[in-house]
């Protein structure tokens, strides 16, 4: 076999990974498992598919089918190992931590993936505060020197960056902006819509909050985005901001442009996260989009939690932005297209 014919065969079934990045990446997961054994937190593992799925418009579901006791069934697997983590929560009340796949359908890209690693934690009776500050300390240890985070309101950051209130702010202007941005094809005024105003509202400040904020994000220091609309986080707390707007208790941290974690003040209501499922399947109903069959363990679960606040972090982006990887590709073996 000549040397072109040789090096076409090897990229037919090579790794988009290099041998070199694969041993820091082993490393990077051996520290994070270090840190947590000597912050006592107890690694878990939940099963991949579960007969519910997620409800959120804005995560789809990979969808398995299956046979249970001789019967078909569809089963799904899971955008996140929160719903099984949280039954573990509320039974056994200690801190708990998994590192394990994830899977959203139709997410391709340069920091995505259908399939990709997350690592999730929860603390009980642990603020948002004493979150964040634990999340800077990992981020310590993975990175191998002290680190400043910047806390960063999202109005605050949305006025910088995009000129406008996003919680006072007419959808005319939303919609003005958007456009003014370069952000055309979008509809979320549409008359012919079903949704609430609401949920329009929330379209445009999603739309411009990821084109038009995330990308300037966490360049100097890493940055915590905190109090966010309550409609971005059917899981999270809400609370009152200084200005007495209603806001949900949650942050996510962005480095570089990128978003890397998201983490909740987790709501302990099966009635209030009931109807928070029941109206997202509402508006995936209107936007046919399939509706997702709600989870009633973490239902049942969820009056017995116990104050906690929890965090998802994508593995894969983390590991990204710590070496200076360009893509996603760079840093897992074999991504969807070659899988």
């Amino acid at each position: 076999m000549n040397q072109a014919s040789h090096s076409s065969h090897r990229s037919s079934y090579a790794p988009t990974m290099s041998l070199a990045v694969a041993q820091q990446r082993a490393q990077f997961m051996s520290n994070i498992r270090q840190f947590f054994l000597k912050q006592q937190v107890l690694e878990v593992q939940t099963p991949l598919l579960s007969q519910a799925g997620n409800t959120d418009t804005f995560l789809q579901s990979v969808a398995a089918q299956v046979t249970y006791q001789d019967k078909p069934s569809t089963y799904y697997l899971h955008t996140s190992p929160e719903f099984a983590m949280k039954r573990l929560l509320a039974s056994w009340q200690v801190p708990i931590y998994q590192i394990c796949p994830v899977f959203r359908d139709n997410e391709i890209g340069t920091r995505h993936n259908i399939e990709f690693t997350m690592l999730e934690w929860y603390q009980p009776n642990y603020s948002l505060a004493d979150m964040a500050t634990e999340v800077g300390e990992l981020l310590e240890v993975l990175y191998g020197y002290p680190v400043v985070m910047n806390h960063y309101r999202y109005i605050d950051a949305f006025m910088d960056f995009v000129g406008i209130h996003p919680l006072t702010a007419s959808l005319a202007a939303l919609q003005a902006v958007a456009e003014d941005k370069g952000l055309i094809g979008f509809d979320f005024n549409s008359e012919d819509s079903n949704d609430s105003e609401s949920d329009r509202r929330q379209s445009w400040l999603d739309l411009l909050f990821s084109h038009a904020v995330e990308p300037h994000l966490g360049h100097d220091l890493p940055t915590l985005i905190i109090e966010y609309p309550p409609a971005t986080a059917a899981l999270a707390k809400t609370a009152l901001d200084k200005e007495g707007n209603e806001v949900a208790k949650r942050f996510e941290l962005y480095i570089n442009g990128i978003e890397i974690a998201n983490a909740y003040d987790e709501l302990a209501d099966g009635q209030a996260l009931r109807a928070r499922f029941e109206k997202d399947n509402q508006l995936r109903e209107r936007h046919d989009l399939p509706v997702m069959p709600i989870d009633e363990h973490l239902i049942a679960a969820s009056d017995n939690l116990i104050p906690c606040s929890g965090i998802a972090v994508g593995i894969d982006r983390l590991f990204m932005v710590i070496v200076g990887a360009g893509s996603i590709e760079e840093v897992i073996s074999f991504p969807s297209r070659l899988a």
